[in-house]
């Protein structure tokens, strides 16, 4: 199971971090994605971490958000700064890389709007 928490409304330029708790399955051993989903718009995977902690962005949001993960917490994180309207979006973390997943929450909404 994954469970989302943190999103909300922010303004332009604000801060969030999104968490992610997993349970039922061994977390530390699986790469883990959060995607985004924009209404009317496919998913996009923002952000990936491997198991052993390498970290990928989408180009859109580099040098913005920060992807961590917790294996010992079984929880992994999104630090999203100096966000913008383009990144309202239902985000939801995902069990596997980019957009082969075989697992995902429910996610949890941004919406930033002054």
């Amino acid at each position: 199971q994954l469970v989302e928490s943190g999103g909300g409304m922010v303004q332009p330029g604000g801060s969030l971090r999104l968490s992610c708790a997993a349970s039922g399955f061994t977390f530390s051993n699986y790469d883990m994605t959060w995607v985004r989903q924009a209404p009317g718009k496919g998913p996009e995977w923002v952000s990936a971490i491997t198991r052993d902690g390498l970290t990928v962005y989408t180009n859109s949001v580099k040098g913005r958000f920060t992807i961590s993960r917790d294996n010992a917490k079984n929880t992994l994180y999104l630090q999203m700064n100096s966000l913008r309207p383009d990144d309202t979006a239902l985000y939801y973390c995902a069990r596997g890389w980019l957009l082969s997943y075989s697992a995902r929450g429910q996610g949890t909404q941004l919406a930033v709007s002054p």
